[in-house]
This record gives C-alpha cells, sequence and structure tokens, in this order.
C-alpha cells in the first residue's frame, strides 16, 4: 500500500513538472497605427502572441471603420458629406443615434456650452488644418465672434424617430473632434474583449481605455502631464479596468501676437475657457471620458464637482488657472514632487 501512494505521488509530480513546462510565457505586445490624426496605441499582455496579435488587428480595424465613417474630417464619412453638401439630412443608424444621443446629454448636462455645431467658431481662431500654421493670424473682432455664433446652435440639429438627422440653416457643421476617438476607442476594447483578451491598453494619449489590469494584478499607472510643463507630471493614476479622458489647454493652440489660444472655447463669448488648464476624468468606459472631459471643461467647478459626487460611477479631476488641484471625493493619484 506504502508503494501504491509513492508510485502516486510520483506520478503527481511528473505531472506538475509537465504542466510548468508546458505553460506559456505572458508577453507585452504593442503595436501603433496613425489614425484620427494621431498615433493609437495598443499594448495587450497574453501568452498567445499569434491570438494576440490578431485580436490588435481587429480592434485598429475597429477604429478604422469608425474613423472612415464618422469622422468630420475624413472625406467621404457620413458627417463629412453633410457638411460639405447642399443637402443637409443623413439616415443615422442604431450606433449613429447610440452616438448623438450621448452628445444631446452632454449639450444638456453643460447647459448648452458643450456644442459640436461650433466648427465655424473653431475655424475663425485658426483651428483647422489649412489654417493653423499661417504667421498673420489675428485676434477675431467682436463683429466677427458675433457674426459667427448665428451659425452655432445644437437644436439646430434634429434626430427623428427613424433615425433622420437633419441639421437646419443656418447651423453648417458637426465637429467630431470632442467625442469620436473616445468612441473608437472604446468600440476598439470591445472587440479585443470579444476576442478573449484578459489585459490590454488602448490610448491615443487624450483618451485612454484599459480591460483588466496588468500581470499579477498590478493596476495600469497613467501619468498626468503638468499643463504648464510638458517634461514634469503632477501625478500618477493607478487604473483597473476603467477608462480616462483629458482635455487640456496646452493640447491645442494658436499664437497670435506671442500669447497662446486654446482651442476649448466658450461659445457665448467666443474666447477660450480660461478658468481651467486641465480636465481629466475616469468612468467605465472612453466614449464617456472623452466627451465629459471636454464637457466639464466648459461647465462652472462647483457644478462639475457637484454633479460628479453625486455619480459613483465617475471621477474627475480638475487644474485650475493658477494650477490648484480639484478632485471629486474618489479621485485617487499619487503626487508628484518635481
Amino acid at each position: 500500500m506504502r508503494t501504491k501512494n509513492k508510485i502516486i505521488v510520483f506520478i503527481l509530480s511528473l505531472l506538475s513538472i509537465f504542466l510548468i513546462s508546458c505553460s506559456k510565457e505572458v508577453e507585452k505586445i504593442e503595436e501603433s497605427k496613425f489614425l484620427f490624426g494621431t498615433y493609437i496605441k495598443i499594448i495587450v499582455y497574453s501568452d498567445n502572441k499569434k491570438k494576440a496579435m490578431e485580436s490588435i488587428e481587429k480592434a485598429f480595424n475597429e477604429i478604422q471603420r469608425i474613423d472612415e465613417k464618422y469622422n468630420s474630417k475624413s472625406e467621404g464619412s457620413l458627417i463629412y458629406n453633410l457638411n460639405n453638401s447642399d443637402n443637409k439630412t443623413i439616415k443615422l443608424d442604431e450606433e449613429g443615434i447610440k452616438l448623438f444621443e450621448g452628445v444631446k446629454k452632454s449639450y444638456e448636462l453643460s447647459e448648452h456650452k458643450y456644442d459640436v455645431t461650433i466648427a465655424p467658431l473653431l475655424e475663425l481662431w485658426g483651428f483647422t488644418d489649412e489654417t493653423i500654421e499661417l504667421p498673420d493670424l489675428k485676434l477675431p473682432t467682436k463683429e466677427e465672434i458675433e457674426f459667427t455664433k448665428t451659425f452655432i446652435d445644437f437644436d439646430k440639429v434634429k434626430i427623428s424617430d427613424d433615425g433622420t438627422l437633419t441639421m437646419e440653416s443656418p447651423v453648417k457643421e458637426i465637429d467630431t473632434g470632442s467625442f469620436l476617438k473616445g468612441y473608437a476607442i472604446s468600440r476598439a476594447k470591445e472587440v479585443l474583449k470579444d476576442e478573449g483578451i484578459k489585459s490590454a491598453f488602448i490610448t491615443s494619449i487624450s483618451s485612454i481605455d484599459l480591460i483588466g489590469t496588468k500581470p499579477e494584478n498590478k493596476p495600469w499607472k497613467i501619468g498626468l502631464q503638468n499643463p504648464e510643463d510638458s517634461s514634469k507630471m503632477i501625478g500618477i493614476v493607478p487604473l483597473k479596468d476603467r477608462a480616462m479622458g483629458v482635455s487640456g489647454d496646452y493640447q491645442t493652440y494658436v499664437e497670435i501676437d506671442g500669447k497662446m489660444y486654446h482651442h476649448i472655447l466658450d461659445k457665448d463669448i467666443g474666447y477660450p475657457v480660461e478658468d481651467k488648464k486641465m480636465v481629466v476624468v475616469l468612468c467605465d468606459n472612453a466614449f464617456d471620458a472623452d466627451l465629459l472631459s471636454t464637457t466639464f471643461f466648459l461647465m462652472p467647478i462647483d457644478k462639475v464637482i457637484s454633479y460628479v459626487d453625486s455619480r459613483k460611477d465617475l471621477d474627475v479631476l480638475i487644474v485650475d488657472k493658477d494650477m490648484n488641484i480639484i478632485t471629486s471625493k474618489n479621485f485617487k493619484y499619487e503626487e508628484v514632487k518635481n
């Protein structure tokens, strides 16, 4: 009987050695592609490199699909055609309706400050590919701003029950820059999850979405750039299975007469918002994070904090004009001493 037990132990030991020798090492697989006018990076940790590479490629294909279908800067997209045609009507499918439902919620939350028809005002300031490098940019006059504002009004964008979107005159354009990249990244995450990926990091710098954690249940650690000095950080945020959206006055700007003017404009006055330098939003998906980081940038700080503290699924960090850091009650980060 004792001999039989020894044989069983020996067999179990061999089986354990066999399983250990056959186990695959988890690798870090990383790929980048230029989409939405920027480099988007996907990092996956997996013990199956071939499968991970195939999954990453499918995720990038999904991002590209959304870029080509909706991006207002992508020639031939639904929104590009709407903006550049005399026919101001398009038919949205279920996905398109969902996108504009999210946009409308932000419009209402911000008391109409967040407005995706703001493109004419952005163009007046020079925030377009064609004019941003021009050396002879001048401050818009009050008359130019008031005239341009007549073309901005999301209330003129109507969506019927059958998904028909109509843009009523005098509104001319919809700009997707403040929300579509976040949506694309959130969809890429869903593709990776459907492929069985358990650990992933998807980033376009200002929009980030995560699956799970790093190996050994370690959180992803994301540095928050100092908005006054890109070589420094103000903090590090540890995250697991969440998304982050960042809006800052340092991301896109023009220089006029030696002064920098950023692209997050208060449509009521026609000038950049002045009370904030950066807004960081944490939530469950990059679409909402992208939308809300811009929405909150346009809202009074006290209203933002009050709203976020009433929600269990949201956290926010705001850097105000004087570099003071204000956070919602549950925002956790590691402060960096520079």
